[in-house]
């Protein structure tokens, strides 16, 4: 049996199942940060400054006879909320949409109506159908598979996209960041939160109600989306400096928002989710993943991280509080959750999931090819007014 190693650099060790080290220490995580970087963050500011000015102008200009010129999903986060901010400043012009999936903490609520009053945005606030919701989280927990968030990301994106269709808008403004999410281990999620086929089939055998107003998110539905109306998902933070001390900083102060504790810490599902049932049923701490990227882009040392893990991932009598919420707001007796979370993982494969190599959809892809081509390019001609 080997022996225990923790990265010279972050916080990774060897509790990840697919962890390798440099002859110095050095983990396979932060190895691909560092490529990464290399091609992506650690380049000349006027450099990231042009390629942010080409997709401003690209947004602008497909969106210039719109209302709306782009969309923005707020949780009231810190990468949301900031996000928000920065669209503002920059002169974009966000339809503001927020899910409500039943598990707003009170403080997210606050947080968010200070952001679009201060920032006078257009809110539009999607309320998932809560009976169908439950039912599916429900199946996600009986299933006792790792990613139990998946029905919320991918109703978020689903709605989206639709939103987007719906209202003719091109652009997606995402929140997500190399600097502070970077380098989800092998396993502490599923590596496709839309594969349509194990979520359908989770909740088959799971479920127990029909799920009559749940937009499908598959690939087909993306390749729609993407290809054929060719709505784009921008990750706009990475085109920034993008530092999280000082970002929360400037938004308590600009937007009177308040932290929440933990990173996504704004729902209490999450919060429940990633300081409890990851650690207690995985044997996962995410606060690993998320202070190894801090470290990795140099925004805090190895030192401060080793520190706060060995504190409980937030308060264990919140943590109990929250425990009894989650199962009666679930409909789970306390013996019954208590029974389900010491049960042993599943893995995600052990349900039915999509082939990339199936044929019709690889079929599909070659059929599709000419004319995808065809509408990238009016797109690209739409977007810059240029043929290249």
């Amino acid at each position: 049996m080997s022996s225990y190693q923790i990265c010279s650099r972050c916080v990774y060790d060897t509790s990840i199942e697919d962890i390798s080290f440099t002859a110095e220490g050095l983990c396979s995580y932060c190895q691909k940060y560092d490529n990464l970087a290399r091609k992506y963050i650690n380049i000349p500011k006027e450099e990231k400054q042009k390629q942010l000015n080409v997709i401003l102008s690209k947004i602008k200009r497909l969106g210039r006879n719109q209302k709306y010129d782009c969309i923005l999903g707020l949780s009231g986060g810190v990468d949301s909320s900031y996000l928000a901010w920065l669209a503002k400043d920059l002169g974009l012009r966000p339809l503001v949409v927020h899910f409500d999936n039943g598990w707003n903490s009170e403080l997210a609520v606050k947080n968010i109506e200070n952001i679009v009053t201060k920032l006078n945005y257009d809110l539009e606030t999607y309320v998932f159908n809560w009976e169908e919701f439950k039912d599916l989280q429900r199946a996600y927990f009986k299933a006792g598979v790792v990613d139990i968030e998946v029905p919320t990301d991918y109703l978020i994106f689903a709605v989206l996209n639709k939103l987007a269709a719906k209202k003719g808008i091109k652009y997606i403004l995402s929140g997500y960041n190399y600097a502070t999410e970077f380098g989800m281990p092998k396993g502490w999620n599923i590596s496709n939160k839309f594969d349509n086929k194990n979520l359908e089939d989770i909740h088959k055998r799971f479920g127990k109600i029909k799920l009559k107003n749940f937009p499908k998110f598959g690939r087909y539905q993306i390749f729609y989306y993407q290809n054929i109306l060719g709505i784009e998902t921008v990750p706009l933070l990475n085109y920034i400096e993008y530092v999280k001390k000082d970002v929360k900083h400037f938004i308590s102060k600009e937007l009177d928002w308040k932290d929440y504790g933990g990173k996504h810490y704004e729902s209490v599902f999450t919060r429940f989710y990633q300081g409890y049932v990851l650690v207690k049923k995985f044997g996962i701490d995410k606060r690993r993943a998320h202070w190894s990227a801090l470290i990795c882009s140099g925004q805090v040392t190895q030192e401060e991280a080793l520190e706060d893990l060995k504190n409980s991932p937030y308060d264990l009598e919140l943590q109990k509080q929250d425990f009894e919420y989650v199962a009666k707001k679930l409909d789970f007796s306390q013996d019954e959750f208590n029974e389900i979370l010491k049960a042993k993982p599943v893995p995600h494969s052990l349900y039915a999931t999509e082939n990339p190599n199936d044929f019709s959809w690889n079929f599909f892809n070659a059929v599709m090819s000419f004319p995808v081509r065809i509408r990238r390019k009016l797109r690209h001609i739409g977007a810059t007014g240029k043929w290249r």
